[in-house]
């Protein structure tokens, strides 16, 4: 009995995605919480996978995706992205990314994000693609390519969509965080409580979601997404292509590989 709960509990640490349906919501949790659960591209696979699983389970009303760990997502994993140099792998993985984040605006059930502490760059577009998003206090926010050499291209699509082109262009080209109440008042997350009633909070929010008609919830998702606007599969084509070119770059191989070293600031090679 031991051994097979040992071996229970390696299959649910070896999990990149943890998946659990109660009362019509459908959690979601990344799960590489040593990593800040960094979207590699194993992880992108894996939490596209799952939210197709939950999107065609039509016994699922709401969608939540969390968290292990102290943070909700550091943005992509920057060792796997250096260790492929290439501008096909590159473009293949933010093509990857754009293909998750569109997919969460089509899919028919509403998207709650549940975030503590860090949602950095693609992690911060992780939460401006869901519908709607739940803060612990001790949350923080920042599209922070920009310290690397990298624009944000992407993040900037969904970023863009969610609060106004102002707050977007500061966070983008700031590269600085922001606190969980400046992302509450610019409307990049719905509510922001303490860390201790999140889970509670985020499910409490799902279920007075999940209590409603599900055709209802389709048709409204449906039409609040038209309603903003068909441009973001274009935008993504042309935020992954940027990306892609951008990591070819000298400043932005120089930018991650002194994070990655934990060295000082670098010294921009093109000014």
């Amino acid at each position: 009995m031991a051994a097979v709960k040992k071996a229970e509990a390696m299959s649910l640490e070896q999990s990149l995605v943890l998946s659990r349906i109660d009362d019509a919501v459908a959690t979601l949790t990344m799960n590489r919480p040593a990593q800040y659960n960094a979207l590699s591209m194993a992880m992108l696979v894996a939490l596209r996978e799952a939210v197709e699983t939950a999107a065609a389970d039509s016994s699922v009303r709401v969608v939540v995706i969390g968290a292990a760990g102290k943070a909700f997502c550091a943005g992509h994993d920057l060792r796997e992205m250096r260790a492929h140099d290439d501008v096909v792998w590159q473009r293949a993985l933010f093509d990857q990314c754009s293909a998750l984040m569109l997919r969460l605006h089509a899919i028919p059930q509403p998207v709650i994000a549940q975030v503590q502490g860090l949602a950095t760059a693609a992690g911060c577009q992780l939460v401006a693609a869901c519908d709607m998003a739940v803060a612990s206090r001790d949350a923080r926010f920042a599209t922070s390519g920009i310290g690397l050499g990298l624009f944000c291209s992407t993040p900037a699509v969904a970023v863009l969509d969610t609060i106004s082109t102002k707050h977007a262009a500061e966070m983008l080209f700031s590269g600085g965080f922001i606190d969980a109440d400046r992302a509450e008042r610019i409307g990049l997350v719905n509510r922001v409580v303490d860390a201790d009633a999140l889970t509670i909070e985020t499910q409490g929010l799902a279920q007075q979601i999940a209590a409603h008609s599900g055709a209802a919830l389709q048709s409204g998702k449906q039409l609040l997404r038209a309603m903003r606007g068909n441009a973001a599969t274009k935008n993504y084509e042309l935020a992954a292509a940027n990306m892609a070119r951008d990591m070819q770059s000298d400043d932005a191989k120089c930018g991650i590989d002194a994070f990655l070293q934990k060295q000082a600031t670098p010294v921009w090679r093109h000014r």
